[in-house]
Formats: structure tokens, sequence, C-alpha cells
């Protein structure tokens, strides 16, 4: 036979197409041509092709070979084309069974003695592969993160020999089988190491039971980043299909992270835009999208430029980023929870007139105006963390850990899912009429605090998201002017 097909998958943002490398062998002079919009690192496959072929004992034909890589409008990169093209060329030249990987796909980087080599983005495409119900061969090093997928036949090797004697039935390699990872978490860190700050911890809690974003603003060393590091700790766990989700972004980005945790994601304040929106000629995930179903901590928020703050108002809205590129346009998830922390002035004394602080009115003012009153509209909560007194550091009474809160914040997680099928902080304009009631009194107060602190209809709308979330925690089906005097308070103090 001089012809053979071996299917392959690429990588487009999250998504893995088919790809279908074709390879033909025809008389002529002894050359090998890749065609299909194959880029820089898949041209030079056929160097590393040849030298695996000829280390694994197997024979490099002296003829012409033309290899396509279809469809031709689809950008080829990356070296998991390595493998399949091997295979293909040695179908083609008889040294391999005919149509024995028909119900097969692979992916595998080749090193020059054939060991096989790690790739990028192994979830996505076994997700893929799985959904076209074909097996996946793939490299050792791979293997245990594809065979997370329930139902998912998988098969390792380390070596070119070993997946060419499968086929020829010499030694046959079994599929990947690995343990469930375990459903207990172990968190690095607990509520309960944080002494006194009630208010900025009730916070934290009706931002994690609803999903809201969240500004901590008060002088250093007041626990603002403390409070913020201990979120993921009361946070519920990610369901299994949203494990695959956020395992499938990382995969992509070649990162690591624990299977079962909640990302928490604290770039640099000198991050880019590009950083945290993704992009890249060959677009990959962003610091949004890594935190995508987890938090995005922004620590020191007005020394952010400013430009790079903007990039968030869209993600913030629409959970999602589109990369556009002439060729093609990337969609990115983004459904991340915003998380930031700020000093009230450049030298960050200036709390309740603190007389440490030097800053003049004008550079107070030039200082908070770093951050534009349209990102700061978006954010729903916002909170003030005082300095705590002697009395409190020295206080050794036990608190509220992590375990305690993140049961609370389950039920009222739940029972948003059970009745809406989202978080609070998700609800449109439109199911907000339908599941936030409120009575005569309740509407009156709104209004009233609308006119007084000038509220935007988006603000509105955040308060009664706010004052939902704060009765869910409190198993109430009503909204009452508690809750809502409390979501209130949670905006005054940066909106008056």
């Amino acid at each position: 036979m001089s012809f053979a097909k071996i299917f392959t998958r690429g990588l487009l943002g999250l998504h893995a197409p088919l790809i279908e490398v074709e390879v033909h062998v025809s008389q002529g002079l002894p050359s090998l041509t890749i065609v299909g919009l194959a880029e820089a690192a898949v041209r030079e496959s056929k160097d590393r092709v040849r030298s695996a072929i000829i280390n694994s004992g197997y024979q490099f034909p002296t003829k012409r070979l033309t290899i396509n890589l279809a469809p031709a409008d689809l950008p080829k990169d990356g070296s998991r084309l390595d493998l399949p093209i091997a295979l293909g060329i040695l179908i083609a030249t008889g040294q391999l069974p005919e149509n024995c990987t028909d119900q097969y796909e692979f992916i595998g980087e080749l090193a020059l003695d054939g060991h096989l080599r790690s790739v990028s983005g192994t979830l996505s495409i076994a997700m893929a592969c799985k959904a076209s119900g074909h097996q996946l061969f793939l490299s050792q090093q791979n293997a245990a993160e594809a065979a997370q997928l329930p139902h998912m036949q998988v098969y390792a090797a380390e070596h070119l020999k070993q997946v060419c004697a499968h086929f020829l039935s010499e030694q046959h390699i079994a599929p990947t089988i690995v343990d469930s990872p375990s459903s207990v978490l172990n968190y690095r860190f607990d509520l309960a190491d944080v002494k006194g700050q009630r208010r900025p911890r009730r916070a934290l809690e009706i931002a994690a039971a609803g999903g809201h974003s969240l500004l901590f603003k008060g002088p250093p060393g007041t626990g603002k980043t403390l409070l913020a590091s201990r979120l993921p700790s009361i946070l519920p766990p990610l369901t299994e299909q949203e494990n695959l989700e956020v395992a499938s972004i990382y995969s992509i980005a070649n990162h690591h992270h624990p299977f079962g945790e909640r990302p928490f994601r604290a770039p640099h304040h000198t991050a880019s835009a590009i950083a945290l929106v993704g992009g890249g000629s060959h677009p990959k995930p962003g610091e949004i999208t890594l935190a995508h179903l987890g938090i995005l901590f922004l620590d020191e928020l007005p020394e952010f430029d400013r430009k790079v703050l903007e990039v968030l108002r869209q993600p913030l809205e629409s959970k999602e980023i589109v990369i556009s590129r002439a060729s093609r346009q990337i969609t990115f998830p983004a459904n991340f929870q915003l998380i930031a922390a700020m000093n009230p002035c450049p030298c960050g004394y200036a709390f309740n007139q603190d007389s440490r602080c030097q800053c003049s009115s004008e550079a107070i003012k030039r200082y908070q105006n770093r951050i534009s009153g349209p990102l700061l509209d978006r954010i729903d909560l916002h909170i003030n963390v005082p300095p705590l007194k002697a009395h409190e550091l020295q206080d050794t009474r036990p608190v509220e850990d992590s375990a305690t809160v993140r049961e609370r914040v389950t039920q009222a997680y739940h029972l948003q899912l059970q009745r809406q099928n989202q978080l609070n902080h998700s609800l449109s304009p439109k199911q907000l009429e339908q599941y936030v009631p409120l009575d005569h009194a309740t509407e009156q107060s709104l209004s009233l605090a609308q006119q007084r602190l000038k509220l935007s209809a988006r603000a509105y709308h955040r308060i009664l998201r706010v004052a939902r979330t704060i009765a869910d925690l409190e198993q109430s089906v009503n909204i009452t002017t508690q809750h809502l005097s409390e979501a209130l308070s949670y905006r005054s103090n940066d909106l008056a």
C-alpha cells in the first residue's frame, strides 16, 4: 500500500478539531513534503520523524513522500503531530498492517531515538476524541491526565517501537487506569487564622455564597491579603464537570493545577493586558481564564496600569473573553470571581485621619482615580478593613473555621441552583424581578437609597443581587429591609 490516513487533533483555543494525516509514497527522487498550512514546528517534524523511525529499527523510504494535513485551511502548530506522521509513513510503506489504526487517534512528540515526549492540551484532545468514539494513543507522561475522563480508552507508550509492536500484535498495550482523585481537599489556609475583622469576614462569606466581586480597602497590614487567600477554603467544591473544565484550561496553558481545587490566581501589578486576558500569535489563556470557576485576586489594585484594569470590564459582565485575530477568533471562558485590595492613599495610612499620613488631598484623589468609576461600579461589595487593636490580636478565643463557614455557604449555593439554576451574581434584571420580591417598605428604602447615593442602574441591580444572597444565607424566601440595609452598607463607602 502506498497511502495511509491517521487521525490526530489540533488545538484552537479550548477546542481540539480533528486533523487527518494523509501520507502518500510515490516514485521519484527521495523527498518529504508537508502541506496543509503547517507552521515551523510541524515542518521540522520531518527530521525528527526520519531519525525516530530509523533509530526504532524500521526503514525510512527512499522515495517521494507527500504528507497532507487536512483540513488544509486550519493552521497546524506544535510537535504533537510527530507520532501520527511516523505511523502514517510506516503504514504507507507496508511496515505496519493496513487500516490497523482506524479506531484510534494519536498525539505525541518524537525524540530522535524514538521516545515519546509529552505535549500540551492533552485533556481537551482526549475530550474531543471521546466524543468521536475513538481511542487515544499518547506518551506515558500525558496518560494520567487524559485517563481522568470516565469511560475513555487511553493507551500510553514510552517509545515508537511499543506503539508499532502493539499493532503488529507483538506486545499488547493495556489501557491506562488511574485512581480517582480524593474528594477530600486539604486547604493550605483556614479562616480560623483571621482574628477580629468581623465585618470583612462577613463580606467574604457573602461574596463566596453568591459569587460576588469584592474590594477590600484599608491601610497596610490589616489583613486584606490574608482574608482574600482564605476565600477558596470557604467555597463549595467543584463538580466533576467543572473539574474537567478547569483541568482542560490548565492543560492548554501547559500549567499544573491540583485536580479538584478552585483556581486562585494573583498576578503581579506589573502584568500586561495580554497577560490578563490572553493572546499571542497562537492565543493562549490569560489570568482571567486560568481563574475560571475560581478567584482572580488583584492586590494593590491602583498600582496596576489603568489600561490593564479596563480590559476586565467586559469579561466581568460576559464571563468570557473573545480574542480576535485576522484569520480566526478564539473564545475563552472567564467566569471568575474578582477579589481586589487597595490602600486608601499612596502611603497607605489615610484611614480615619491617621496622623502618619502625609499625603495631600490632591495626591489621594489622584491615587484613587487610577481606578475608573465603571470598574468600581462592577464590584458588588466594597468593604473597609480597619487596623486591629492590641486586645484583638491578643485574643485567644477560637473563631469560626473555614469548614463551618463553608457549610453555610454551600447551603446557600445549592439553594440558588435549585431556585434559578445559577448563582445570584449572574441574575439578569428580568430574573431579579422574579427572584427578588420586595414589599412596599423595602421598595421605598431602595428608592431613597438610590436618590441619596446616586446609584447607577448597574449598582442598583447589584445591590439587589447581594440582598438576595444575604437572604439565602439566612434561608429566607423574602428580602427584608434588614437584608437590603446590609447590602447597601457594602456600597455606600465608595458610591456616596
